[in-house]
């Protein structure tokens, strides 16, 4: 009864075009699973009828044999990193002999069936490989429809992603990567063999390869790829083409129709739109080419506003999603140029605008020791996985935008030399013009993103250079919050180059309900949590009960220091209402920060702040404070003064705690916590600096008395 009063209750907020939209895709599913016995099989007089007219030759064989050509010819789409295909392979030897070796590697462990995927590492799923399996629990997806296969629920102790991951195929680029790189053809061999098992162990519509649209458009584009890549070896027959072709016009039927207008309007959505691209860019011979290519050119260029703020942040407030976002609008862009498809002026502009403004973002968010921060979601997938990379370095995406829009900036922060990805996407043209382009300070050391809530402190743009970000933002997305976390007010941390403190990130999605909520709750965020409990309440793995919404009061540059002033509200659903407001200053010459935490109450609460350390430092509790050190020997020093009503002596214990820097891997890391049972207003000041900087109150300016009174009251 509750599911269908829930039901009801959701028909009845929809508006007429979505619950026409739903209706539709409902009604698709039930014809699709009637019908499916008749649809298996696609013949070949099928297939000849998806050609235009005037690129059929006889049967369908024929007709992809003239496609084949094509392919052999210009490529299975208008990249021109792949054009000169030999400057490329000289270009790895001399540029990235070490990227040619590490591709080999993982080309060698595809060909055995053994896979690192999101955080695991050495997956192997047999070979033949059964992609229905998880490897980790050995769970089996059942062999059922895709509709009936729920996206959300487990299977057994199995993670979708898992299942999913694989699926997407990604490392059919690797072996065609190998292949050009190598000239040997049991590397396109083993292309053939895999996607030819993979076509007959999923039929059309069985099975959860199916089940999402996302990893169907994903899985096309490695295909195309991985076409492209190994095109001139003899092993790519028309015989296959013909069962490829037949499979990726299965997808992109697949993609259209089911298409996450509603279910999951984010990077869902886009993703599936640039896969129809793909597909209609890449196999022009369709009859259905110009549908896809511009139905999902069109969806792209709509999302886009909606997706990206006006102060360039991703809508759904995760950093890993708005990489995954302005890498889909790279590709977009990269074969927009290279079809020679233009937009309207206004459209073009407000890519360009929108994507300049994704690029910046991430330039500004980087940590000082290269690395990104990981708020919000993340599910450790690519859309093109050129090399391994570590699941917190966007650097190929921030590099590959500086060489398009020829941002020194960007490479500063990118890094020097260019990462092989670069080469891959494109091509030596754009590798020449990476090394022309000359790296460049940016000019402030402060930030704000208003619209989204974030704001950047740094004292300078090295890798010794100390950096907070603040997250002071909305609770997810008008779409919805399913990717959010519960972390209003909370903050990184780097100090002369060191990372001390870090949002811990996301882990695992539904398969582990416990690990999900903690990793996504406000203890596992550097804020406060009141009486035990969170900001926002949790309901199913994507979504919340209760949100907290934040109010930014200040964010002013005073040169020598930085004040930031936020609250929220997610304590006032309390029986006694608690407010929480936090104070963080940065000292720019003493690299140093104080966070003041005010609690506005009228009755006695416990009030819990927590500072999540790396998994590299080890802290000593002091008397008021503590120490931690790294490996390498730097020091930090926390102190804190608590004033109020307080009951008892405060004394920072430590906790365990985890850290996960890609899906499905986490390191166990310490967790300070300050716990204060108080009655009424407490105020609770922490200062954070490097051992070896000594602070004096002195050598503050006064240019902001509330400022010089709180460090005042400080020392």
């Amino acid at each position: 009864m509750n599911k269908f009063v829930s039901k009801l209750n959701k028909l009845q907020s929809m508006g007429l075009e979505e619950a026409v939209g739903r209706g539709r895709q409902e009604f698709y599913k039930l014809a699709d699973r009637l019908l499916l016995p008749i649809s298996r099989g696609r013949s070949e007089e099928s297939l000849y009828r998806t050609f235009k007219p005037d690129q059929r030759n006889g049967t369908g064989l024929g007709s992809v044999a003239l496609m084949s050509d094509r392919f052999r010819r210009a490529g299975v789409f208008p990249l021109p990193s792949l054009k000169d295909r030999d400057t490329i392979v000289r270009l790895i030897k001399d540029r990235f002999p070490d990227h040619k070796q590490t591709i080999l590697n993982e080309a060698d462990k595809a060909c055995t069936g053994t896979f690192d995927l999101l955080g695991y590492k050495n997956l192997n799923f047999g070979h033949p490989i059964d992609w229905h399996l998880d490897p980790v629990t050995c769970e089996r997806a059942p062999m059922i429809h895709w509709s009936r296969i729920d996206s959300v629920t487990p299977i057994g102790k199995g993670d979708l992603k898992l299942f999913w991951e694989i699926n997407r195929t990604a490392h059919f680029v690797t072996l065609g990567q190998a292949y050009l790189l190598t000239g040997d053809d049991r590397y396109v061999a083993e292309f053939v063999n895999q996607a030819t098992a993979w076509i007959d162990a999923n039929p059309y519509g069985m099975g959860i390869g199916w089940a999402a649209s996302l990893d169907t458009a994903f899985r096309s584009i490695a295909w195309l790829w991985a076409l492209s890549l190994c095109a001139d070896s003899q092993l790519i027959t028309p015989q296959f083409l013909v069962r490829m072709v037949q499979a990726l016009i299965e997808h992109g039927r697949h993609i259209e129709k089911y298409l996450s207008l509603y279910f999951s309007p984010n990077t869902h959505l886009t993703g599936e739109a640039l896969g129809l691209f793909y597909l209609g860019l890449s196999l022009p011979e369709l009859i259905h080419a110009e549908r896809w290519r511009d139905l999902g050119l069109r969806i792209l260029i709509e999302q886009l506003p909606r997706h990206v703020r006006n102060d360039g942040v991703y809508f759904e407030q995760s950093s890993y999603y708005h990489r995954y976002t302005m890498d889909f609008y790279l590709h977009l862009s990269v074969l927009l140029h290279a079809a020679g498809t233009t937009l309207s002026s206004g459209d073009r502009q407000m890519m360009t605008q929108k994507l300049e403004a994704l690029g910046e973002h991430l330039m500004w968010i980087e940590r000082p020791d290269g690395s990104w921060p990981l708020f919000g979601d993340d599910d450790g997938g690519r859309l093109i996985r050129f090399a391994p990379r570590a699941g917190n370095d966007f650097s190929d995406t921030l590099a590959i935008g500086a060489a398009i829009f020829e941002r020194g900036d960007w490479k500063h922060g990118a890094g020097e030399a260019p990462p092989p990805e670069l080469l891959w996407f494109l091509g030596p043209e754009g590798l020449e013009r990476y090394d022309r382009l000359p790296p460049k300070l940016p000019s402030a050391t402060s930030r704000s993103f208003d619209e989204s809530g974030f704001f950047v402190m740094r004292d300078g743009w090295d890798r010794q250079s100390s950096f907070v970000l603040i997250d002071c933002g909305r609770h997810g997305s008008e779409a919805g919050s399913g990717h959010a976390h519960s972390d209003a007010l909370a903050f990184e941390l780097a100090l002369c180059g060191t990372t001390w403190l870090v949002d811990p990130a996301t882990h695992v999605y539904g398969s582990q309900p416990e690990l999900r909520n903690w990793f996504r709750s406000s203890e596992a965020h550097n804020t406060a949590t009141v009486d035990g409990e969170g900001q926002s309440v949790p309901a199913n793995p994507f979504a919340w009960n209760a949100t907290a919404e934040c109010r930014i009061d200040r964010f002013e540059d005073h040169n020598e220091s930085v004040i930031f002033v936020g609250s929220h509200d997610g304590y006032r659903r309390l029986s006694d209402p608690v407010v929480h407001e936090r104070t963080i200053i940065m000292l720019r010459e003493r690299s140093a920060f104080i966070v003041d935490d005010q609690f506005t109450a009228e009755s006695r609460h416990t009030y819990s702040i927590r500072f999540h350390f790396t998994p590299e430092s080890k802290t000593t509790v002091l008397e008021r404070g503590l120490r931690a050190c790294m490996p390498d020997g730097s020091l930090l020093i926390l102190q804190f003064f608590v004033a109020g009503d307080v009951l008892s002596p405060v004394r920072p214990r430590v906790e365990r705690g985890w850290v996960s820097t890609i899906y499905g891997q986490r390191s166990e890391a310490e967790v300070v916590v300050l716990e204060i049972a108080g009655h009424g207003a407490i105020r609770v000041t922490t200062v954070l600096f490097p051992e070896s900087h000594q602070i004096d109150v002195g050598d503050v300016p006064p240019n902001d008395l509330m400022q010089r009174n709180l460090i005042r009251k400080t020392w």
